[in-house]
């Protein structure tokens, strides 16, 4: 892919990039800014990219179809589990508007850095950030609306349902699949999986 158009057009054609407010946000946050200089010639491409420290920022059509599946609205609070250099929490910052409130989440220090830099050159939003990971897996005590994890776990892990309203979702690689998981009630989690991903492995 040539341009940010191109790539989302192909995204589009191929029905994994659905909702205007998705796609909105694609057009308004440039992945281009949030990969290495050295990287930028292969930006719009639909592949993952190194962005140092043995991580990647995942593939375009791998975080629309997150994304459409965690169905972020205006106004609601968003754990981003796994920000590497703050793309996907841009998006989030964007999706969810001024009325919403964004965390990313990173355990490499330096990509903290980098994802602050990065996010504050597309947002001054007070409610965006990003902070670092802490020993235990998300946010314990607090409650978000949505959760988007980016790193793949080899099971379920059962403590970010605490971390979920009802009516919440999660969605997460687990393996070499990603998992929508609906918080029905206190008691009862609906799940659906969808087949044939590769993501870098969740580290807790």
């Amino acid at each position: 892919m040539k341009s940010l158009k191109a790539l989302i057009d192909s995204m589009i054609v191929s029905e994994i990039l659905r909702s205007p407010e998705i796609i909105d946000a694609f057009q308004s946050v440039d992945r281009k800014y949030f990969v290495p200089i050295s990287k930028w010639e292969h930006a719009y491409v639909d592949v993952p990219l190194s962005i140092g420290k043995d991580q990647t920022i995942s593939q375009p059509s791998t975080v629309a179809f997150m994304l459409e599946l965690l169905q972020v609205k205006h106004g609601d609070t968003v754990l981003d589990i796994g920000s590497g250099s703050g793309w996907t929490t841009a998006l989030l910052c964007h999706l969810a508007g001024e009325s919403g409130k964004i965390i990313g989440l990173e355990r490499i220090d330096e990509l903290v850095v980098q994802g602050r830099k990065n996010l504050s050159s597309f947002t001054e939003q007070s409610n965006c950030s990003i902070v670092k990971a802490g020993d235990k897996l998300g946010l314990p005590g607090q409650l978000f609306d949505k959760i988007l994890v980016s790193a793949s776990a080899e099971e379920i892990p059962e403590s970010l349902f605490l971390q979920l309203k009802v009516g919440g979702i999660l969605v997460m690689p687990i393996g070499k699949s990603i998992v929508k998981f609906k918080k029905v009630s206190e008691t009862y989690i609906e799940k659906e999986t969808f087949y044939g991903f590769v993501f870098v492995p969740l580290i807790v």
